[in-house]
């Protein structure tokens, strides 16, 4: 396997840089620029030269044994200024190394998987959790990250192959008396093992808008003051406002984080029976985000009532509080009742993800729903006497190996390109 070698902090000047070396040659990098190999862990400071002896940087190096580092390999890291220059010279110098290689994308973490350092659901949580913009998709990455569902598959796992395992039992035993009848016991881990699937199944829905953020809509009529509420939201002026009815022709998003969620703010056209040709696209629009959006704040007019059906969840909000003096209403010109709204819609939102998976992706739902067919088949099977136990035992057993593949311990080898194309070169 050759040595790779990246830079595995941000292009361009910075206070530091940070060059990855992983692979059979790599204390020999340390050696080259060096001069020596520091202890492992421990972080040396050392002049880097090149061949020529010429001084390229005074730099940490940080040495990591094989099966102690993030790869798994030796693993080496230079922790320069970070200028472009002394980049460009020590992965020159590096480049010139017999056996060494720049790096492809996510080839360090791919090591870390092929030596058991990550299983394929971790490494996927260190996508997210590199792509993480609010807390809560930080905090679901890290425990995703650290193992949590790995863990939970390999339990069910154990649960399975003792569920296969007596009923396999029963089966060699056939021409003879079986003292002990099995199916209980069977039948038990079965559906407890089914009732874990459903409830990461039920949780999935929640645990996908933390990662990919909720959408929120702002509907009512025209010159309710949707947009202005918007900008109020949002802090900055994201939409044009007027006192002309109608400004609003297209769905307006801001991204923003609310209670640490990532949500995704929508300003919609005014809903009303128009006769410009471009407003009633417009209005067609909004209507179909507001009935995609997972909640809607209502903006309503004195004396207004909702032009959508209300679902559990939505928000109503009366405007221009500035106008009519309502203590109730909100107003986007004073900012009363803005804290009030966002306090609400994190609430109503943190509920939502309260019950969340762990599991974020297709891929993951797939192998949980055919998991589950697959138990369900075996508890049928199970009923029907011992007669078909063999049959059940191999649903069991192919139940096993779809969790085996959530993990990447079997059948995966597709996934794998389209899952590291995704990460930047240092990872």
């Amino acid at each position: 396997m050759d040595t790779i070698f990246a830079l595995a902090t941000a292009n361009g000047k910075a206070g530091v840089a940070v060059v990855r070396v992983s692979g059979p040659d790599a204390f020999s990098a340390a050696e080259a620029l060096a001069g020596d190999i520091p202890a492992p862990r421990r972080a040396a400071l050392r002049k880097l030269r090149d061949p020529s002896g010429a001084v390229l940087d005074e730099a940490l190096v940080l040495c990591f044994a094989s099966g102690a580092s993030f790869t798994g390999e030796p693993v080496v890291e230079f922790h320069l200024h970070g200028s472009v220059a002394i980049l460009r010279s020590v992965l020159r110098v590096l480049a010139d190394l017999p056996g060494f290689r720049m790096a492809d994308p996510g080839e360090f973490t791919r090591r870390a998987l092929d030596h058991d350092r990550l299983d394929l659901t971790q490494v996927e949580a260190l996508a997210d959790l590199i792509e993480a913009e609010t807390e809560s998709q930080r905090v679901l990455a890290m425990t995703v990250f650290s193992g949590a569902l790995g863990r939970m598959v390999e339990d069910w796992r154990a649960e399975l192959i003792a569920a296969a395992s007596l009923l396999e039992v029963t089966i060699d035993f056939a021409d003879e008396e079986v003292p002990v009848d099995v199916s209980d016991d069977v039948r038990a881990g079965l559906l407890r093992v089914r009732a874990d699937l459903d409830r990461q199944l039920s949780g999935m829905s929640a645990a996908e808008r933390i990662r990919s953020g909720f959408e929120v809509a702002i509907v009512g009529r025209p010159n309710v003051g949707k947009s202005s509420l918007l900008n109020a939201l949002a802090g900055r002026d994201a939409a044009i406002t007027s006192e002309h009815a109608g400004t609003t022709r297209d769905v307006i998003e801001v991204r923003m984080e609310i209670a640490g969620l990532p949500v995704t703010l929508l300003d919609t056209a005014g809903l009303r029976e128009a006769e410009d040709p471009v407003e009633r696209l417009g209005i067609a629009r909004a209507r179909d985000r507001a009935d995609t959006a997972d909640l809607r704040v209502f903006l309503l007019a004195e004396g207004d009532e909702p032009e959508l059906e209300v679902r559990p969840g939505d928000l109503i909000r009366q405007s221009k509080a500035d106008l009519s003096g309502d203590p109730q209403a909100i107003s986007s010109l004073t900012g009363q009742g803005i804290e009030q709204l966002l306090t609400d819609l994190g609430t109503t939102l943190s509920e939502r993800v309260q019950r969340s998976s762990l599991a974020t992706r297709e891929r993951h739902r797939v192998a949980f729903l055919e998991g589950r067919d697959c138990l369900d088949a075996a508890l049928r099977l199970l009923d029907l006497g011992p007669e078909r136990y063999d049959v059940a035992s191999e649903e069991v057993r192919v139940a096993i190996r779809r969790l085996e593949a959530l993990i990447g311990r079997v059948d995966v080898e597709n996934l794998l390109d389209h899952i590291f194309a995704s990460f930047c070169l240092g990872k």
